[in-house]
């Protein structure tokens, strides 16, 4: 559909809501039924939500109700059935696939890149009881799970597992060339309106490696509405015109 057709207006009506009403979930697969027509988002959410049931079975086999569990206990869990048992990986051998970045194909493929398999987690993790928070952390999507003593502690979702300061350091070098120390501004959480932009950059990123210009033209309307400005107005205009540069760093 071209922009300012029915999945647009859909889109723009999500994401006029303040960021904590904004389900992040639903808004990714709208982005995901422009490129499947009649997408069947209410079966998604229900593969979410079994996976959450899932996830609860899991912590209570640990000796802990779902929402009492310690934060380490309830996360190693969580990270067990969906990278052990469940077979959710990062997708190495193709990361710049686009289905890497629709949500009903990753959960349907169980393979994805950083901010898709953290979609999946912080939404698993969720229906289990446990809050989780995303990172846009340079290069490399983050979650972060928040410790009773009130300390972060980080999941790379990519390979599904607690990375430590010095892994986030390795990371920060090889996405800014700097060795560190890392800036930790960066750290803080994600919005789910910076969750969806970024989102929809990768899927940007992608469209211009490949010189498809309509699929980049759906894209950059919904990135002018997710962060409205003459610039964005402007870039989609002219991708409507010229055929894309092409870009890099899809994380």
């Amino acid at each position: 559909m071209p922009p300012g057709s029915e999945d647009l207006v859909l889109f723009t009506h999500l994401l006029r809501k303040p960021d904590k009403e904004l389900d992040v979930e639903r808004a990714a697969l709208l982005i995901a039924e422009d490129e499947h027509a009649g997408l069947d988002i209410a079966q998604c959410v229900a593969q979410l939500d079994r996976l959450g049931e899932k996830a609860r079975l899991q912590i209570l086999r640990s000796g802990f109700r779902p929402g009492r569990a310690p934060v380490s206990v309830a996360l190693t869990a969580i990270l067990s059935l969906l990278y052990r048992d469940e077979g959710f990986r990062g997708n190495a051998l193709d990361y710049y696939d686009p289905r890497n970045s629709f949500l009903n194909d990753v959960l349907e493929r169980k393979v994805g890149i950083p901010i898709t398999l953290a979609l999946v987690l912080i939404g698993v993790a969720r229906r289990a009881g446990l809050r989780l928070e995303g990172v846009s952390f340079p290069g490399h999507f983050l979650v972060r799970a928040t410790s009773e003593s009130g300390a972060h502690i980080y999941v790379d979702p990519f390979e599904g597992r607690i990375i430590s300061r010095e892994d986030m350091e390795a990371v920060w070098e090889a996405s800014t060339g700097h060795p560190g120390p890392i800036d930790d501004t960066v750290l803080v959480s994600a919005s789910h309106r910076q969750i969806i932009g970024r989102l929809l950059n990768n899927l940007r990123c992608i469209y211009e490696i490949q010189g498809d210009g309509p699929r980049l033209c759906h894209v950059l309307a919904r990135l002018a509405v997710v962060n409205p400005s003459p610039e964005a107005e402007q870039s989609l205009e002219r991708a409507r015109l010229t055929p894309p540069a092409p870009r890099i760093s899809i994380n």
